[in-house]
């Protein structure tokens, strides 16, 4: 088989999948077919609906990790991560809705761990006075806004 027939080939499968899909979910009365599909798009609405309701959890409260790290965004650093400082995409929608660029993200050490681990601190606003910073200890499923 030479390289054209096979790109017809795979293109012909690729819109054959698509009309299935399309059908699947038309005649499903506009809901998704697939379980996963629907549980994220039930999670964004949900998401999407209530940022102004996250959780509040003192400076106190965080771990020792996340208290210094608070300590080097407010001073401008050093930081140890190769990642601190980059643009937080907010992709998961549970932060308020802001332009991009406005949350950045820092790595919470997490001892014993051999990688980034699961713990971030995410600030909006100036990069060295944020207005404000959510702890999740979990890679972004959930936060908790920081009270300072």
């Amino acid at each position: 088989m030479n390289r054209r027939c096979i790109r017809s080939t795979l293109q012909s499968l690729f819109f054959a999948g698509l009309l299935i899909a399309t059908l699947s979910l038309l005649a499903s009365g506009g809901t998704s077919v697939w379980p996963a599909a629907q549980a994220r798009e039930t999670s964004q609405s949900s998401q999407t609906s209530a940022p102004q309701d996250i959780p509040v959890i003192s400076v106190a409260d965080l771990p020792v990790q996340a208290r210094d790290m608070l300590k080097r965004i407010e001073q401008g650093g050093p930081f140890e991560g190769y990642k601190d400082g980059v643009i937080f995409g907010n992709y998961e929608r549970l932060l308020p809705s802001k332009r991009r660029g406005y949350y950045r993200e820092y790595t919470v050490p997490t001892p014993g761990a051999r990688n980034r681990g699961a713990r971030r601190i995410v600030c909006g606003g100036a990069k060295h006075h944020p207005d404000v910073c959510y702890y999740t200890h979990d890679h972004y499923a959930s936060f908790r806004r920081i009270a300072q």
